[in-house]
C-alpha cells in the first residue's frame, strides 16, 4: 500500500459506519499516533480474519475502496483503522494523513470525523 496516485478510491460507506457505531460504543483504542505499526493487523490476523469472516466483512475495516480492483483481493481495500474488534486513534490517524497526501478528500474528511469522535469520548471521560 505504498501508492495510491492513479487509483480512483472510494469512501467506503460501510466502514465509516462501522466505525463511528464502534466508537459510540467506546469500542476504540485511543492509542498515539506512532503505534499504528504495531497494532495493525499482520497479514496472518488479515488472512484469518478473511477465511473466518470473509471479504465484505474484512472490507468493513478498511476506508478506502479501490473499485478497479477485484472484490476477493486485499488490494481493493485502503486506509485499514482497526484490529477486527476496535478502532484503533492511531489508525484512523495514519489514513486521515495518508488520505490529505494522496488527494482522497472524502476518505480525509472521514477519518477526521472519526478522530474527533474519539477525542470527544475521550474528553467526556476525564
Amino acid at each position: 500500500m505504498s501508492t495510491f496516485r492513479g487509483m480512483a478510491l472510494h469512501l467506503n460507506k460501510q466502514a465509516f459506519e462501522l466505525a463511528k457505531r464502534l466508537i459510540r460504543e467506546g469500542r476504540y483504542v485511543a492509542d498515539g499516533r506512532d503505534a499504528w505499526s504495531e497494532h495493525q493487523p499482520s497479514a496472518e490476523r488479515e488472512n484469518e480474519f478473511i477465511e473466518r469472516h470473509g471479504w465484505a466483512e474484512y472490507g468493513k475495516w478498511h476506508l478506502g475502496v479501490d473499485p478497479s480492483e477485484p472484490d476477493e483481493r486485499k488490494a481493493k481495500y485502503k486506509f485499514p483503522y482497526g484490529d477486527f474488534v476496535r478502532v484503533h486513534r492511531c489508525g484512523v490517524l495514519s489514513a486521515e494523513s495518508r488520505a490529505g497526501q494522496y488527494k482522497y478528500p472524502d476518505i480525509e474528511r472521514a477519518a477526521h470525523e472519526l478522530h474527533e469522535m474519539m477525542d470527544a469520548k475521550r474528553a467526556e471521560v476525564r
